[in-house]
């Protein structure tokens, strides 16, 4: 699978200096992480799974979170976990088995309630397990973690399965309030670094964290404007996503919105990118559906070190995937930044004659550029987010 690869190769070649790369479930753990992209969350009782999963995969989704938490209500976790079997056994009879056209899976994620699921779900998908990535351990804490993750170790060993992935839910209320929030992390911190292998990323669980003080942000909010929420976030990416090589990828937060509200702030959309391009209608159809806000929080995201983003609906994906490509001027600047004869340090102007480049502090950033470059690509020099958005878009 590649980002993109759902539009042809020919927009593909006009859209960009260097095409995403290919990559698998084989691939290495830290290509994988950066490649989540849009991680689109279903249900796990929908009863065309299989079909959608397909479906999505074709409109350029390339990691899903099949759910059995809290998306179904507690009376519907057998059927939900019946209904997994058997959408995984459609799935690995091929192509067009379930009704939908061939392409490559999405990485597939199942999203659990405890740890007893996780070996018991293995067993009962037999072979079509190697059609799953891993899981999704929600509730993630020091004491809950290691339950979750010695399961998915036994799981992956009396499967035979090459690798199971675990990606946990940092969501819970001792992260939110302030007399636990260190000891929280510092034991969540040993957790994972003892499974560092398994643990493909981390994931936010800010809805659950408004929840413990009843807020709710309005889609003219992102959740760096909830000021409580945007402090959890900046403590989870200090703690475990340090560029020093012990930390892990952290993805962004849930956006809730899909359909237009009445707003009381003016669209966060400027008019001039859209204007330029001829495609002012592509900036309407946006704000229309409240993905102004995503844009915007997708660009916060990234700015406070998270890569990647949960997604609740499909409209999200692509919005999500163009603001995670490379713009030439970022590559630019990376490649020269990593050059080896600038290993001893130094500054130097940027190519694009704009800011300063400094070696030793601004390498970190180039490293991580660098990969997303690899599985995002880079767009060439006169291609904007705009232009990455009207080939891909699907609202």
């Amino acid at each position: 699978m590649r980002h993109f690869g759902h539009i042809s190769p020919t927009v593909r070649e006009g859209l960009f200096h260097q095409e995403p790369a290919e990559f698998t479930l084989a691939s290495p753990a830290r290509t994988l992480a950066a490649a989540l992209g849009a991680t689109l969350y279903s249900p796990a009782t929908r009863p065309r799974l299989a079909a959608d999963i397909r479906k999505q995969a074709g409109r350029g989704v390339v990691s899903m979170v099949l759910c059995l938490e809290d998306s179904i209500s507690d009376a519907d976790v057998v059927d939900g976990e019946e209904n997994l079997v058997r959408q995984f056994a459609e799935l690995d009879a091929g192509p067009g088995a379930d009704g939908a056209a061939a392409g490559e899976l999405p990485l597939l994620f199942i999203r659990v309630r405890t740890p007893e699921q996780i070996p018991d779900l293995v067993r009962r998908l037999g072979g079509s397990a190697r059609n799953l990535a891993g899981f999704v351990l929600p509730k993630f804490t020091e004491d809950r973690g290691t339950g979750f993750l010695d399961a998915v170790a036994h799981a992956e060993a009396v499967s035979g399965l090459p690798r199971l992935y675990a990606m946990p839910v940092l969501e819970t209320p001792d992260l939110l309030h302030l007399e636990t929030r260190a000891g929280a992390l510092a034991g969540i911190s040993r957790t994972v670094d003892r499974h560092r292998e398994r643990v493909l990323a981390l994931r936010l669980g800010v809805t659950d964290f408004c929840s413990v003080y009843g807020l709710r942000r309005t889609p003219d909010m992102t959740a760096y404007d909830v000021q409580i929420v945007a402090g959890v976030i900046a403590d989870v990416v200090n703690v475990l996503s340090r560029a020093d090589g012990t930390g892990f990828t952290v993805t962004g937060p849930v956006w809730e919105y899909f359909r237009s509200q009445q707003r009381l702030f003016k669209p966060q959309l400027r008019r001039s990118p859209f204007l330029e391009e001829g495609v002012e209608e592509l900036r309407t159809a946006l704000i229309e559906h409240d993905l102004d806000g995503l844009l915007r929080e997708v660009e916060l995201d990234r700015a406070n070190g998270l890569l990647g983003k949960t997604c609740i609906h499909p409209a999200h994906v692509t919005p999500v995937h163009a603001l995670s490509v490379v713009s030439h001027e970022e590559f630019s600047d990376a490649q020269d930044i990593l050059r080896p004869e600038r290993d001893g340090g130094g500054v130097m102007r940027s190519a694009y004659t704009n800011k300063m480049n400094e070696v030793k502090p601004h390498r970190a950033w180039a490293e991580r550029t660098m990969l997303r470059a690899e599985v995002f690509g880079v767009a060439k020099e006169e291609v904007g987010f705009v232009d990455l958005l009207t080939a891909g878009l699907q609202l």
